[in-house]
């Protein structure tokens, strides 16, 4: 626990800039970096600022990156695809090469993508630095509430909750995926860092049952107290509950 770094920032630009520069100034000192990529609605200021950076004279051409998780039953080029997301929001703006970008794929068989995707995983080696959102209910990657430390990659049910706060990215809630491939939290803490951004009130009580909970498989962000090298990085809204901020600190 005490390996846990925990900044948070008066204003929501505050912490997206601050995360993002984490990011940056970690290719910057290691270019050939394994960077573990999340999407949602949280990341897509910071992959402005990423983009920002970037033309600034930031590269990231010797990165390669892996992501989180994909929907089942969604191709690459479906428009809800994190395909998709990763290429609007990030990808196309930067010069990672196409042959370094990783993502499960939706549109096969769901065991194959996900036994695919854990080989991939050991291919590619230890992420330097992955990134991670904070669900509403507490999961990290789409491992929901009720993943237990060790859980592996897989293809995993979504739960009703998650499919609600997911549904205004799609034109109706029906048509949410109800399964994805998705990075098991062994993986996850497998990497060498850990930065997980939380924004807004809405992550405000998950946040809290995170950093202040049992850690537990009802709260798999719980998990993140383990891992000897974690920075999470929120707004004052995020961290509004959080009963943590004297004893870990905050920033201005």
């Amino acid at each position: 626990m005490r390996a846990l770094k925990l900044n948070v920032h008066k204003t929501t630009e505050q912490a997206i800039t601050a995360a993002a520069r984490l990011i940056a100034d970690l290719v910057a000192i290691r270019p050939n970096a394994v960077l573990g990529l999340a999407t949602g609605g949280t990341m897509e200021p910071l992959y402005t600022r990423l983009v920002e950076f970037h033309r600034a004279g930031l590269s990231f051409r010797r990165v390669r990156t892996v992501n989180l998780d994909e929907y089942v039953g969604l191709t690459p080029d479906h428009p809800n695809s994190y395909h998709r997301y990763m290429q609007r929001h990030f990808f196309d703006h930067v010069d990672i090469p196409e042959d370094a970008i990783h993502i499960p794929r939706g549109d096969v068989e769901p065991d194959r993508a996900a036994a695919e995707y854990s080989a991939l995983l050991d291919r590619v080696g230890p992420v330097d630095l992955q990134l991670l959102g904070i669900g509403a209910n507490g999961h990290i990657g789409f491992n929901e509430p009720g993943t237990p430390l060790d859980a592996p990659t897989r293809v995993v049910d979504l739960l009703p909750d998650t499919i609600s706060a997911n549904a205004r990215f799609f034109t109706a809630e029906e048509q949410v995926p109800s399964q994805a491939v998705t990075m098991g939290t062994a993986a996850i803490l497998a990497a060498r860092s850990v930065l997980a951004l939380a924004t807004g009130p809405a992550k405000a009580e998950s946040l809290a049952a995170a950093l202040d909970g049992a850690i537990s498989p009802d709260c798999p962000a719980s998990y993140l107290r383990l891992h000897p090298s974690c920075t999470i990085i929120a707004d004052r809204t995020a961290g509004a509950r959080l009963g943590t901020l004297k004893a870990l600190g905050t920033a201005a």
